[in-house]
């Protein structure tokens, strides 16, 4: 028996992670439609001189932009609306046990040096990932694939060490970029990809300029600009400033403090959506006195979550609920009760455990994410009402994610979220993997987590999640205040579609295929 996915990515039989929760619907769609032309500049922090078209070193926003965005292609792809989706890949369909899933391939495309795209492409390019000494924050989505079998030129068959049903959505990571197979160093050294845009210009940390490849496989549904040009504007005023005074036409990561001058200005326009970047203050479960249940319960009564989002986030934000699960995921479970501040129930947990008080550390630094010691000193005042002493130590920010997170028993900390459920539980609170930063172990959670990975059907998957999110939620050892959207800013004449992509910045950082002018 098999499950099939069509091009527009959703199992029949309701299948695993085909849709996350609806991105935002946003003014700025043209009536019109689309139209081809232009120029599109784009100011862009994130950027580092160390840049290369290197798939596996892409951590920060322009170079992810610039090539799954652009130049490159995926397997498959998250689009606007949220839903799965092919992009090399035309369609796929999984074993039963959803352990060997065979991908059929589209034909036709070709690489920017007229190479034709096929099988021996995409087995070449996802074993760069495990290679020897190979660095990739993407080896974890390919490690589980025991074998690759390439069916014919336009069909391979991945066989996985056990059944995943998320697998078709991990290969949408920004990281499995496709390269040519047996050029894979000069496709690195230039950008040879099968994407939108050719490289006419690369100036690592400094400047990007790509023109529209002729006759794309994508007419007609994408890549509506003539050429592209992303300037790395690392300074948060300047790159303000450049969409201001009409430098650039769009910018990333809005610096809030500056926002009211952006939304004075008439030719500015801003998006915001909200995603699953999370801020977090995880506890090491395993040292006192965070090893006591209502300990950690007393914590999340005694934070003042709206008063974060309203003072540190400006209310670019939402409050959390003390799981890692956000909006933007599939099986959220937005109807779970809520971890409120309430200092009395705190104070009640506190003498269940035998405690009169608590005193405590929570180790912060802006390395964890911006204004971190401002949320400590926050939480600091607000459980003082619950009899929680909590002495605020500003670490350095150099060194803070060597010498403090997972070091000190308690800390600030941020995660940008994981698209699948399983892929967030996996990679931070899965018993024994290297990011679990808190320790924190639970039968009954760790069960489900391997129930729920091989599970096609919709409805128990969301039944499995909803409740691995109230067992975290009520016993885990991360306190998770709020979560921050993303703020980018554009030029009143670029359109985009009805939907805001909600994965990453700027529109699933794919602005440059899916935006246009009016």
């Amino acid at each position: 028996m098999t499950f099939k996915m069509n091009r527009r990515g959703v199992l029949q039989a309701g299948a695993a992670a085909g849709l996350i929760a609806a991105a935002a619907k946003t003014s700025g769609a043209d009536s019109n439609g689309p139209k081809r032309g232009g120029t599109l500049r784009l100011g862009i922090a994130g950027a580092n001189t160390s840049d290369s078209w290197d798939g596996r070193t892409h951590t920060d926003t322009f170079m992810i932009m610039m090539a799954y965005g652009g130049v490159f292609d995926c397997l498959t792809e998250i689009a606007a609306d949220g839903k799965l989706q092919g992009e090399l890949a035309e369609s796929w369909e999984a074993s039963a046990d959803a352990r060997i899933w065979t991908f059929n391939l589209r034909r036709g495309v070709t690489f920017h040096n007229g190479k034709p795209f096929g099988a021996d492409d995409v087995i070449a390019s996802l074993n760069l990932h495990t290679a020897e000494g190979a660095k990739s924050a993407a080896k974890p989505i390919v490690a589980p694939i025991t074998d690759m079998k390439k069916m014919n030129d336009y069909q391979v068959q991945f066989t996985l060490a056990a059944g995943n049903a998320d697998f078709p959505y991990l290969l949408s990571d920004a990281r499995l970029l496709i390269y040519p197979a047996g050029q894979e160093e000069e496709a690195i050294a230039r950008g040879i990809g099968t994407g939108l845009y050719t490289v006419e210009r690369f100036d690592p940390g400094v400047r990007f300029v790509g023109k529209r490849v002729d006759s794309h496989y994508k007419d007609g549904r994408a890549g509506w600009f003539d050429s592209i040009e992303a300037i790395a504007i690392n300074d948060p005023a300047a790159r303000m400033n450049a969409l201001m005074t009409g430098q650039v036409d769009t910018v990333n990561r809005v610096d809030f403090k500056i926002e009211a001058l952006l939304k004075a200005n008439p030719n500015v326009r801003i998006i915001e959506v909200t995603g699953n970047q999370h801020y977090t203050m995880p506890m090491l479960t395993n040292v006192a006195p965070f090893d006591t249940l209502e300990v950690r319960q007393a914590l999340k009564y005694a934070v003042n979550r709206q008063e974060m989002v309203d003072k540190i986030l400006l209310g670019h934000g939402a409050v959390g609920n003390d799981h890692p699960i956000g909006p933007a995921n599939q099986y959220y479970a937005a109807d779970l009760p809520q971890n409120d501040y309430d200092p009395d129930k705190a104070r009640s947990l506190l003498r269940k455990a035998g405690m009169d008080g608590l005193k405590v550390d929570l180790s912060a630094a802006n390395a964890a994410f911006i204004g971190a010691i401002d949320a400590a000193q926050l939480y600091q005042a607000s459980a003082r009402a619950a009899g929680i002493e909590i002495n605020v130590v500003q670490e350095p920010d150099d060194g803070y994610w060597s010498n403090v997170w997972m070091k000190k028993p308690w800390c600030t900390c941020y995660w940008s979220g994981r698209a699948t459920e399983d892929w967030m539980f996996s990679t931070a609170y899965e018993t024994g993997v290297p990011w679990n930063d808190t320790r924190w172990e639970n039968a009954r959670f760790q069960s489900l987590l391997l129930e729920a990975r091989p599970e096609l059907d919709t409805n128990r998957r969301r039944e499995i999640y909803t409740e691995m999110q109230a067992i975290m939620s009520s016993e885990g050892g991360t306190v998770v205040p709020m979560y921050a959207n993303y703020v980018d800013a554009i030029s009143t004449r670029l359109m985009h579609g009805e939907s805001i992509g909600n994965i990453y910045q700027m529109d699933g950082s794919r602005a440059c295929e899916r935006w246009w002018f009016a």
